[in-house]
């Protein structure tokens, strides 16, 4: 029978398990409950976040019980970066980021029934612990040798600046997450990222020694580009799953634009196609690679999924609108600020004319060239075109798009956008 850690597998979404044939066994003798934590270290999670979440809900489509840990106590502490101290954010700033995450999660989980998704705070267990029920109870299982073996450890204490014992105690605030979740929910699957592979251990090892059981774990790739660079990145920062910090046309397009030798794996890891849809792509990918189908696809589908369905349509309207193409009356505000910010533009008064307009936006590069430009048909003002005599409109007799704007634009290639201001 096949088991959700089949279906993993051919997604290339493991990469070590602390034993294979046990976990396999356990899946298959189901159901488990398993969790995954996340850290509040922003007010919204990313595009990379969703290699976790999309897989806690593959577990719980296969009739598994998912805890979705959102640390508000780790998150006062920092797990240890490759690189320089965390800073230490204000508490109530990071319980705000806690509440503002767990709704993020949980809108890609069903939480009703069996096998619902839970959300849990490690506040709720760290936050009245003692010292010396730190030191005493759980301290004392911990290695020093295994601690300091960690890659991120061992790095940071031969760099310049080393690491503190806060950060350094990362490891143990994290087993300490997987013995509570054991104890009170029966949790005995953790898994996360590669880099999380010694913490998930420190946990393994933790309920091992103190419970005699033996529990599981598992780590999903870091997923990165063919080309070597950093996968969720964009000219503008990250790729967050907040829309108001990206637009859901911002992140259609950040799908979209994925590269050949990385459409395939980003369907495997980010949708919910089947093996055969997949393989379907691929072959298109790579007999008729400018179609773009697969990377139409996994936009259309993780836009949905992220954003909903009426958020792709307009990411989609806009990208035509952008190439020429669809109706630009017919894009919400939203869009059209996400289209702004992907366009050269300008901001003028309501006495300004038309021409100064396509002057001001670059279109043009002189009131000659403009009145040249409408007088071979090539200029228009919001997907309509214009003649030489209506560049002497003043910008308030005009009707503006949502948000005060006018889309100029110099044949199919060459656009910008106009904030009128009063």
């Amino acid at each position: 029978m096949q088991t959700v850690l089949d279906e993993l597998a051919w997604r290339d979404l493991v990469v070590q398990t602390t034993g294979r044939e046990a976990l396999g066994s356990a899946l298959a003798d189901g159901p488990i409950s398993l969790y995954c934590g996340f850290d509040p270290t922003a007010a919204s999670l990313h595009v990379g976040h969703l290699t976790q979440i999309l897989t806690m809900r593959r577990f719980q489509l296969a009739g598994h019980k998912p805890y979705a840990l959102v640390g508000g106590a780790t998150g006062l502490i920092g797990d240890p970066r490759m690189s320089g101290e965390r800073v230490l954010n204000d508490e109530a700033i990071v319980q705000g980021w806690v509440e503002a995450l767990g709704g993020q999660i949980s809108r890609f989980l069903d939480d009703e029934g069996e096998f619902g998704v839970t959300m849990v705070n490690n506040l709720d267990w760290i936050g009245g612990m003692s010292a010396l029920s730190f030191l005493r109870d759980l301290g004392k299982h911990f290695r020093m040798g295994t601690m300091l073996a960690k890659d991120t450890v061992a790095r940071r204490l031969q760099s310049e600046e080393g690491i503190s014992y806060t950060e350094f105690s990362y490891q143990v605030l994290q087993g300490i997450d997987y013995l509570e979740l054991h104890r009170r929910h029966g949790v005995s699957l953790q898994y996360g990222g590669n880099d999380q592979w010694g913490n998930l251990l420190a946990g393994v090892d933790l309920i091992h020694k103190v419970e005699g059981r033996e529990v599981h774990a598992l780590t999903t790739p870091l997923v990165t580009k063919a080309d070597g660079s950093k996968f969720g990145k964009s000219e503008g920062g990250s790729i967050w799953l907040d829309a108001e910090l990206t637009s859901p046309y911002a992140f259609h397009q950040f799908w979209f634009n994925a590269s050949d030798a990385d459409v395939v794996n980003y369907l495997k890891y980010f949708t919910f196609r089947t093996r055969e849809e997949i393989d379907e792509l691929a072959r298109i990918t790579a007999e008729a690679s400018h179609e773009r189908r697969a990377q139409r696809a996994l936009a259309d589908d993780l836009t949905t999924l992220v954003h909903g369905e009426q958020a792709t349509v307009q990411a989609t309207a806009a990208a035509g609108v952008l190439f020429g193409r669809g109706e630009v009356r017919e894009l919400d505000d939203a869009t059209l600020t996400a289209i702004a910010r992907e366009l050269p533009g300008a901001e003028l008064p309501g006495s300004a004319q038309l021409v100064d307009a396509f002057v001001a936006s670059g279109i043009v590069t002189s009131k000659g060239a403009a009145r040249r430009g409408a007088g071979e048909g090539g200029l228009s003002v919001n997907g309509q075109k214009i003649g030489v005599d209506d560049l002497s409109d003043e910008l308030s007799d005009l009707t503006l798009l949502p948000g005060g704007r006018l889309l100029l634009r110099r044949g199919r290639k060459n656009a910008a956008m106009i904030q009128r201001h009063d």
